[in-house]
């Protein structure tokens, strides 16, 4: 077996392959980096698949807490894993949206699923899922969701700051005045399409575009987005263990690059 492992700020995801990669197991847990529930994790995914640690022919980590993870043969930067991860499953993939919950990357595919290319905005929290959460919050609904109250509008309010902070006054302000909670909703979503556009723009959009990440289980956030950049979007059947898929399937390289030396 060959795991891959994605330790994320807030949460993490662990896949396993065999070495016909087949996709054995794979799972997201609200727990991030500096925390001991990852082996506990590994534990039970290995017992889920029925075998045990020695039948773990090599281990891959990636993600923010990649380096603080001591059990894994060697660690992947997410760029390169979550690439990989989506070419696996999308063999026509050029562009890969991942809106994780501290950042968001766009990143270019090349041949064999490689990165060729990509922006990250990892300082600021707005065009990432701690936007949204907060929009949630003040909007009071849980943000699984706030999908579904966008959906509710006909004309998203446009949300003009680009700080989460500023942006929260400002939709207090809007919800003060009488703006529909929907038509709010709406904005959120329509600012953080604005902002991960942007991005794209950098890299150079080219289709097929997927969408990893725990945002990309936000059906209207997909939409919103796939209309800003004027191309649909492909979410896989689990977006948020893309990189720990990646990692595994690296694992599984890596190995017999080891075998054939």
């Amino acid at each position: 077996m060959f795991l891959g492992i994605d330790i994320g700020s807030s949460s993490s995801k662990i896949a396993i392959i065999d070495m016909d990669q087949n996709i054995l197991y794979q799972k997201a847990i609200n727990v991030g980096t500096g925390s001991n529930v990852i082996e506990k994790m590994r534990v039970q995914a290995l017992t889920h698949v029925g075998c045990q640690e020695k039948d773990v022919l090599y281990t891959i980590v990636t993600g923010y807490g990649r380096k603080m993870y001591k059990n894994a043969e060697s660690q992947i930067t997410e760029i390169s894993c979550h690439a990989k991860g989506t070419y696996f499953l999308f063999p026509e993939v050029r562009t890969v949206i991942d809106i994780g919950g501290q950042d968001s990357k766009v990143i270019r595919v090349g041949a064999e699923g490689y990165a060729e290319d990509f922006v990250m905005n990892d300082k600021c929290a707005a065009g990432t899922g701690r936007f949204l959460e907060v929009m949630a919050r003040v909007l009071g609904c849980d943000i699984n969701t706030l999908s579904e109250v966008a959906e509710q509008s006909d004309s998203g309010v446009a949300i003009s700051s680009t700080c989460t902070v500023f942006a929260e006054s400002e939709v207090i302000s809007q919800l003060s005045i009488g703006s529909k909670r929907e038509d709010v909703a709406l904005g959120a979503h329509i600012s953080v399409a604005k902002r991960v556009s942007g991005q794209a723009k950098r890299v150079g959009v080219l289709p097929d575009v997927v969408m990893t990440g725990g945002v990309a289980l936000n059906k209207n956030m997909v939409r919103v987005l796939s209309n800003e950049i004027g191309y649909p979007i492909s979410v896989p059947e689990s977006p948020q263990t893309i990189g720990a898929l990646g990692a595994a399937l690296y694992a599984r390289e890596k190995y017999l690059e080891r075998q054939a030396r």
